[in-house]
């Protein structure tokens, strides 16, 4: 076989092996799919509430936070993720382990919303998106059963802070995939309204990078408000931002908790958010209602006017 056959062959074979896919993973919570547009992120110190507030503090600083979840490992503990493919459409085990600077397995964690470790998995086109809660087993290894229902790439976000003295909150990420036949899916369009099981979802507000602004997400159904909703992990919503291109993590919590005397349960949830940089962001919202968690998604754009503002002076509905 002569060089030029040679590099055909090669290049065939190649194309054999990688035409028919990657991955991502679900697990047990909350779970949004290809026609449900329905987000998690660093922590940072409290932060003033913005123009327009509340007067509550929020957990994400004035400052530019740095982003989370691009690094596998960072002061000194690393995410060693056992099972970095599975197969799109089977029901498998996800398998990781948090070790210290000594390739120990970290056993004891500092306990925040409720869970020691809070686990996200999305798709690389942000499509899909699961909020997941491993079981700790004895010997440091964490599992949660996963099954992704379409094949490409995914990134894993553990967000954890270690028991040890000083430790500080940290959101690790490695990747993912989920074998299978590929077809990519293009970023959902920027809208006022998300729907989901019925449930309709607005955002007004606007996403700024290095300054913190306020998110508000309101909760209806059948076109009523929903002010009973139900704490879920210590708050009555949690919201993750994954920027498009990169999966940077941003993880933002809401202002004010159940039990505070000032904050009620619905219809608005409202955030304090910093992003790291200007951009598009995929937003995550888990709200619990009538015993169930629903995840509601948006697609935003750094600077640009709320969806809602926007659709309102054109006569637009939001869907």
């Amino acid at each position: 076989m002569n060089t030029a056959l040679r590099i055909t062959a090669f290049t065939a074979a190649l194309a054999a092996t990688f035409g028919t896919a990657y991955g991502v993973g679900q697990g047990l919570g909350p779970v949004v799919e290809d026609s449900a547009p329905a987000a998690h992120g660093t922590h940072g110190g409290p932060s003033p509430a913005p123009e327009g507030g509340d007067g509550h503090a929020g957990h994400q600083g004035a400052d530019t936070a740095p982003a989370g979840g691009l690094q596998v490992s960072e002061n000194g503990y690393t995410l060693d993720l056992a099972t970095p493919r599975v197969r799109a459409g089977e029901r498998t085990e996800l398998r990781f382990t948090i070790r210290d600077d000594r390739g120990r397995a970290v056993t004891a964690y500092r306990r925040e919303h409720d869970k020691d470790l809070h686990l996200i998995v999305a798709s690389r086109d942000l499509v899909t998106y699961r909020h997941l809660h491993p079981v700790l087993g004895a010997d440091g290894t964490w599992r949660s059963p996963v099954d992704l229902p379409r094949a490409g790439g995914y990134r894993v976000f553990a967000d954890f802070t270690p028991a040890a003295e000083g430790a500080e909150n940290l959101t690790l990420g490695a990747d993912l995939a989920a074998s299978g036949p590929y077809r990519a899916q293009p970023l959902p369009a920027p809208r006022a309204t998300a729907e989901v099981d019925g449930y309709q979802v607005e955002l007004t507000g606007t996403l700024r990078p290095g300054r913190a602004s306020e998110l508000r997400l309101t909760v209806h159904r059948d076109g009523k408000p929903v002010a009973d909703l139900q704490p879920y992990l210590g708050a009555y919503g949690h919201l993750v931002a994954l920027r498009s291109g990169d999966l940077a993590y941003l993880h933002v919590h809401p202002n004010g908790e159940p039990g505070d005397g000032t904050t009620k349960p619905g219809p608005a949830v409202s955030f304090t958010a910093t992003a790291p940089s200007a951009g598009t962001y995929r937003l995550f919202l888990d709200f619990r209602h009538e015993g169930k968690v629903r995840t509601a998604a948006f697609t935003v754009r750094t600077g640009a006017q709320s969806p809602a503002h926007t659709e309102e002076a054109g006569g637009g509905h939001g869907h």
